[in-house]
């Protein structure tokens, strides 16, 4: 690619960074790239780069991290962008920002809109048990993720929890945008009226995962309580409470329609696994993790705890 388009690209987490990295690779011309601010990191708290700043300042690229970009995006004007590229930025990205560039802002959004508008898309597709999610290369407007759809790239759910789909949908993103991006890039050149109007029917949203949503709830059946703990994991992590500490359950499944103990009881503690009671019959946990602890499987788990049979998890 030569100079031309000059991108902008606006995003923060790991799946932005892997996106980031692609165009890089891909030789597109990255002007900027806006991030949200640093955070704590560790144990220690330190201060430490975004994922995408780390790779804006690998690439000597000039990084931008406004606490507000609704009132601070002067630094965009002047790098006269003719297109942003959006993914897991974290703000709203008001409409003044969306104007500059002369084609417009992309957004690469984790699930087949209009199907999940919002926040947590990839969370709600696991939430709800689906077997098939994906990408959708979108128009950003005025309205959360309601404009017009330009690509979309179809995700098998298998046995995924949110760590191996969100992987999943980073490099499915990937290669739908640069599948894309040249016959999008032509198109405004050309001032064609692109895209596919989403049919406002079938939206559905999706807000964002609170932290009161991290206690998992013992009132959800076999099948919802497996599908949170796979939209938890690896992080943060859905838990229950185990002689009041946190008890982190980051894999588990449905066994068998039993319904014969208290609800939350541990009814079975050996080789076979660690049975959990539920309304509608018994879980096994696969992986869990101590508070303090690493995570482990259930059966490193027992050889550290003998008295789990008959515990009761709030």
């Amino acid at each position: 690619m030569n100079d031309f388009p000059r991108i902008v690209f606006m995003g923060t987490p790991e799946i932005a960074q892997f996106i980031l990295k692609g165009l890089i690779d891909e030789n597109y011309n990255i002007v900027g790239v806006v991030s949200q601010t640093d955070k704590p990191k560790g144990r220690k708290g330190i201060i430490s780069p975004t994922p995408t700043k780390e790779v804006a300042l690998e690439n000597n690229i000039p990084c931008f991290q406004p606490i507000k970009i609704k009132s601070d995006y002067d630094f965009l004007k002047e790098l006269k962008p003719d297109l942003i590229i959006t993914c897991a930025y974290g703000q709203i990205v008001p409409n003044e920002v969306l104007e500059i560039p002369t084609f417009g802002s992309i957004n690469v959004h984790g699930s087949l809109l209009p199907k999940y508008r919002g926040a947590s898309p990839i969370q709600q597709a696991l939430i709800n048990g689906d077997l098939v999610t994906g990408v959708t290369i979108m128009e950003m407007i005025d309205r959360m993720d309601a404009g017009r759809m330009y690509a979309k790239e179809e995700v098998v759910i298998d046995n995924d929890n949110y760590t191996s789909l969100y992987e999943k949908i980073g490099k499915a993103g990937l290669h739908c945008l640069l599948k894309m991006l040249p016959q999008f890039i032509q198109d405004k050149i050309n001032h064609k009226d692109i895209g596919i109007v989403q049919d406002e029917k079938e939206v559905t949203f999706c807000g964002k995962i609170k932290k009161e949503d991290e206690h998992l709830s013992l009132s959800f059946s076999c099948d919802e309580f497996v599908n949170m703990v796979n939209a938890l994991s690896y992080t943060p992590g859905g838990y229950l409470l185990y002689d009041n500490q946190i008890f982190k359950i980051l894999r588990a499944k449905k066994v068998n329609n039993l319904v014969n103990k208290q609800i939350g009881e541990i009814v079975e503690a050996n080789k076979n696994g660690i049975l959990l009671q539920l309304k509608d019959g018994q879980i096994s946990l696969l992986e869990v993790q101590k508070q303090g602890k690493s995570k482990m499987d259930y059966k490193s788990y027992l050889n550290g705890d003998h008295n789990m049979l008959g515990k009761v998890l709030k």
